[in-house]
């Protein structure tokens, strides 16, 4: 594996910011409702009183339908042929379908059961998730296709990245918004922030449709043969799942994707120990001294985030996105080894000091990643001979949810294994208490030294990068790619 090559990107490869940023808007809307739609359910509980374990139902039951919609999604994005493309009809109509039914699904009609409720919102959400995904699948194919530069791509998702995280600083303000005193209560509170993020999904999730361009020309003329429906309903089942098939055995792919399981799932895991830790044990059990250095320390990793993915993106462009995962991870698993000794009751403001360095694990994983799937997608045309970022898109993150899925359903068994018993507030035995130290630190040490063991082997290096792109643009008949 040649790491040492470093190319140009070619000024007719580079993206303007101005698309780069329109690109970023995507992930802004991405991550807004992704963040909403976890972050208001509370209001069916504390708003009307429903039992917590169906709103912990009404939250994993419509992300099943994920594992089914959004490979065919895929599917459908890659094989479309139309004047506007394969990718911005769906972003488009995606956009105004997931606002609309997103603002509706928070006008809870008054004084109805839990049960009426419970349905109520069940089957909004699966629509709404329907079209979340018609909106979010196309969106991340889109950016794997905008440019075939090895390093624009880099700063793309770096850019996509930046912007993205911004819902995150809005997000934790949802609770505190829908109590507002221009509000009656907190189910009116949810009414009207739902309107207001229905409507910045549309208005700011319909810009990539219009302002963004595709490469590729998909407004195929040729007269088809016309097939009865049911045959061409079966060629297009076969097809699918051939694809699908295909897709899962492709190695350089699924090393990509189980470095992002591991990370990310790493993190997910043990998310929720830290404040256990810092209650219990930094802060000797008072919630509100605890809830405070909670609070520096998740504003310190937020702000850190950003300036994690300035960071890396420029590491990536220089090193190599497989040097910079290797450069990004290693420092996170720095920062949560640092953990164990900055828990120090005697100094509480400690908690704060690891938080840069662990920022490096997600920042870097979701600015590199996005890139190296790009990258991936180029490989498989040469193979297939097909164009497939749809496919590959919606696998990768279905796996990312099925992970996350995965990890919070072991992140309670394993606060079980610890012994913490909320009955015994403050005084939890010494025993829990080294538990909660010792799985917040090591188990998302221990994940990210494995994931580094899997990109280890990966191959798709710039120089084979550069070289997949020549001979992709020799059998399109273009221009090869900028100098050495």
């Amino acid at each position: 594996m040649n790491d040492t090559m470093h190319y140009e990107t070619a000024p007719e490869d580079r993206i303007s910011f101005g698309q780069k940023l329109i690109y970023g808007l995507g992930a802004f809307v991405n991550n807004l409702l992704a963040g909403a739609i976890g972050g208001m359910v509370i209001v069916l509980n504390l708003g009307l009183g429903m039992n917590p374990a169906l709103v912990g139902l009404l939250g994993a039951l419509p992300r099943v339908t994920d594992a089914i919609t959004d490979p065919l999604m895929g599917y459908l994005s890659d094989n479309t042929r139309s004047k506007w493309g394969r990718r911005r009809p769906y972003i488009f109509c995606g956009a105004i379908a997931a606002g609309l039914i997103f603002a509706l699904l928070w006008q809870l009609p008054r004084g109805q059961s839990e049960m009426f409720y419970f349905y109520f919102f069940l089957a909004g959400s699966i629509l709404f998730f329907l079209a979340y995904t018609v909106f979010a699948t196309p969106w991340v194919a889109l950016g794997y296709e905008l440019t075939p530069d090895y390093h624009e791509r880099t700063r793309l998702m770096g850019v996509q990245n930046f912007i993205g995280q911004l819902a995150y600083l809005l997000s934790p303000w949802f609770l505190w918004i829908m109590q507002y005193e221009m509000f009656d209560d907190m189910v009116d509170g949810a009414a009207g922030l739902g309107i207001a993020i229905g409507i910045a999904t549309i208005v700011i999730g319909i810009l990539p449709a219009i302002f963004l361009k595709e490469r590729f020309k998909t407004d195929d003329a040729t007269p088809k043969e016309k097939k009865p429906f049911f045959a061409e309903f079966r060629r297009s089942m076969i097809s699918f799942f051939k694809g699908f098939v295909t897709t899962l055995k492709f190695r350089p792919f699924l090393k990509l994707c189980a470095a992002t399981f591991l990370v990310f799932n790493g993190f997910i895991m043990i998310a929720s120990f830290q404040a256990y830790v810092i209650i219990y044990y930094v802060s000797g059990g008072d919630q509100n001294i605890g809830s405070k250095y909670l609070g520096y320390a998740g504003t310190t990793a937020t702000v850190s985030a950003f300036l994690v993915v300035i960071l890396i993106t420029y590491v990536g462009t220089k090193i190599g996105k497989r040097r910079a995962f290797f450069l990004s991870t290693g420092i996170s698993i720095i920062g949560y080894g640092l953990k164990w000794f900055c828990y120090n009751p005697d100094i509480p403001l400690l908690v704060v000091l690891p938080m840069p360095l662990i920022a490096f694990g997600l920042g870097g994983l979701f600015t590199l990643m996005p890139s190296m799937v790009a990258d991936v997608c180029d490989l498989d045309e040469l193979e297939t001979n097909e164009r497939r970022e749809g496919i590959f898109g919606s696998v990768y993150w279905w796996m990312v949810k099925l992970g996350q899925s995965m990890a919070l359903a072991v992140g309670g068994p394993l606060l079980n294994l610890t012994g913490f018993d909320v009955a015994l507030g403050e005084a939890q035995s010494e025993h829990t208490l080294f538990l909660l130290r010792f799985f917040d630190v090591v188990v998302p040490m221990i994940f990210s030294g494995i994931a580094i063991w899997a990109i280890a082997t990966y191959t798709l290096t710039e120089e084979k990068a550069h070289q997949v792109r020549e001979e992709l643009e020799r059998r399109r008949g273009s221009v090869a790619v900028g100098d050495a």
